[in-house]
């Protein structure tokens, strides 16, 4: 079907279809594991907010992502949720909102995730528009539908993380620097330039959206239409934007350098990396076969470079970029699902583009009408397939089968360590102790009731990639010991022994001779997370009665 067949309306009906899948798909589970928090790095984007407006500071004090963005989003969204919750009674103070969102997280998650959810959906438009000016109607249309039930896309919608938003916006300062190699107007070099600051603000590795605009200015130069004025007007309005949005990033710089050295660690219990070429091999055979399916990959790298002549843009704009931040991303220590998602846009983009070009080529194939849907529709199928099988597995998660048995078989009264946020069992009667580095373990009410800090929090843990027993300070160890003891990450430790012996000896000193109640796995289909263990360790014996604990001889 030609583009000029795609009549207006027809294209506008499609276009709402696909935005309401997509928010459908995103908001379809979106409440996964409240009040449970399962992602660990949600606790620390919401307490690092809410430490903001505690204090009254603009300062967030952790600049690892960076972050910044995300972090002052989130705290307009508190004091939203806060500010209505006091204006129709609910609270009676803020100390009464902190109280309520200390029991229950779920009252600032969930408008939270939502908001990621309509950064999500708005990617999906956006990558509609891209397509629409790269390949037209119909490319824009294929792209933004296959966009819509990527599984990956879907899944980081829907958790408080950077990777969306940054996204979002690196996808404007791509529809920025292909305006810029249709037109080289000044004021897209400055669109490109907020965008491009916006987006390293959120994200650190977001800045490399700034090429596409280094890419284009070369595309208009070689036609004799570049300025390089231009060029030197978008960077400076780029750091501008940058240091504007996040001006601790100059003022902090301590915590800067302290966040990004803790950031840049080369161990990470399933996630080390392979090497360039099988981090590279992991990427594609992994988060993007499986969130794109077998057709849709293959269509996706066909459609990288083929046609690439007949649009310049496409080869000398995004392509070289796509390159780049692939290398980029495959070239780190570590290596991390989320880190794709920025090309996933673009990835659906090429398949449109292969797609499409495909039916082209044969005018009897072309004439027919239903050619391209049927094509689109056998493509989206195992992808939307993925997704809901996904979203299942994320509704009924290890921690929280844990919990649903420590409720059945562990008795009041009972002392309980767990690695997680477990926000889920806070009404139990049990006294509950969770791990934190140097302060050994400590009690979970006297953590949430105020007596400590974020900053303490973080001064605690020592800049440690995971909050867990294995990165107790062994002289506190003791302060862990419990009735019941529940573990979701010593399992990943033992899959790597020799790199992480240290942190396994911190389990086995304090597990000991215990008793192993359950083990909890994920099963494909239906069940998602760690493997979660539930020790009860064997009680120590008690000294004889006779004995003297000061006694020498």
């Amino acid at each position: 079907m030609p583009q000029s067949d795609v009549r207006p309306w027809i294209g506008h009906a499609l276009l709402a279809a696909i935005l309401l899948a997509a928010l459908a798909l995103r908001v379809d589970g979106v409440g996964f594991g409240l009040p449970a928090l399962n992602d660990p790095d949600e606790p620390l984007f919401l307490a690092t907010a809410f430490e903001m407006l505690r204090t009254g500071s603009l300062n967030p004090g952790w600049f690892g992502h960076p972050g910044t963005t995300t972090l002052y989003a989130l705290a307009l969204i508190m004091l939203a949720v806060g500010g209505l919750g006091l204006a129709t009674g609910r609270f009676a103070n803020a100390d009464a909102f902190a109280a309520a969102v200390y029991a229950d997280p779920g009252l600032l998650v969930l408008p939270a995730r939502l908001f990621i959810v309509l950064c999500g959906v708005a990617c999906v438009w956006l990558t509609y528009r891209i397509g629409k000016r790269l390949g037209g109607v119909r490319v824009g249309l294929v792209a933004a539908a296959m966009l819509a039930v990527n599984a990956v896309h879907i899944e980081y919608s829907q958790i408080i993380r950077t990777d969306i938003q940054a996204s979002l916006f690196m996808l404007f300062g791509a529809m920025s620097a292909l305006a810029i190699a249709d037109a080289g107007r000044r004021r897209d070099y400055i669109l490109a330039g907020i965008f491009t600051g916006l987006a390293c603000a959120t994200k650190w590795p977001a800045a490399t959206i700034g090429l596409t605009v280094v890419y284009a200015y070369v595309h208009r130069a070689r036609q004799g239409k570049g300025r390089g004025r231009d060029v030197a007007l978008f960077a400076f309005v780029a750091a501008a934007t940058l240091f504007l949005v996040s001006p601790y990033l100059l003022l902090d710089q301590a915590a800067v350098l302290k966040n990004l050295s803790g950031e840049a660690r080369p161990l990470h219990p399933g996630a080390t990396g392979g090497g360039l070429i099988g981090n590279l091999g992991w990427y594609v055979t992994g988060p993007l076969l499986s969130s794109m399916g077998i057709g849709a990959l293959l269509l996706a790298a066909l459609g990288l470079v083929w046609g690439a002549g007949k649009d310049r843009r496409w080869a000398l704009v995004i392509l070289p970029f796509c390159m780049v931040f692939l290398l980029l991303i495959a070239a780190q220590s570590l290596r991390w699902e989320r880190w794709i998602i920025p090309l996933l846009p673009f990835a659906a983009i090429a398949a449109a583009r292969a797609l499409c070009s495909l039916v082209e080529l044969s005018p009897a194939i072309g004439r027919h009408r239903l050619v391209l849907p049927a094509a689109t529709l056998l493509l989206l199928a195992p992808m939307l397939a993925t997704a809901r099988i996904e979203a299942t597995e994320r509704r009924h998660d290890t921690r929280q089968i844990a919990s649903a048995w420590l409720r059945e078989h562990v008795p009041a009264g009972s002392s309980v360590l767990i690695e997680h946020a477990g926000f889920d069992l806070l009404a139990a009667r049990w006294r509950l102790r969770f791990p934190l580095g140097s302060a050994g373990c400590v009690d979970v009410d006297d953590m949430l009731g105020g007596r400590m800090g974020y900053s303490e929090v973080e001064d605690r843990r020592r800049g440690a990639a995971i909050v867990d027993i294995g990165h107790v300070d062994l002289a506190r160890l003791d302060s862990c010991r419990a009735d019941f003891i529940v573990v979701s990450n010593r399992l990943r430790y033992r899959a790597d022994p020799l790199a992480y012996r240290d942190e396994l000896r911190r389990y086995d000193r304090l597990i000991g001779t215990g008793t192993l109640r359950l083990t909890i796995r994920p099963e494909a289909g239906r069940s998602s997370g760690p493997e979660v263990q539930i020790f009860e360790p064997t009680p120590s014996p008690p000294p004889p009665a006779d004995s003297d604990p000061d006694d020498r001889t």
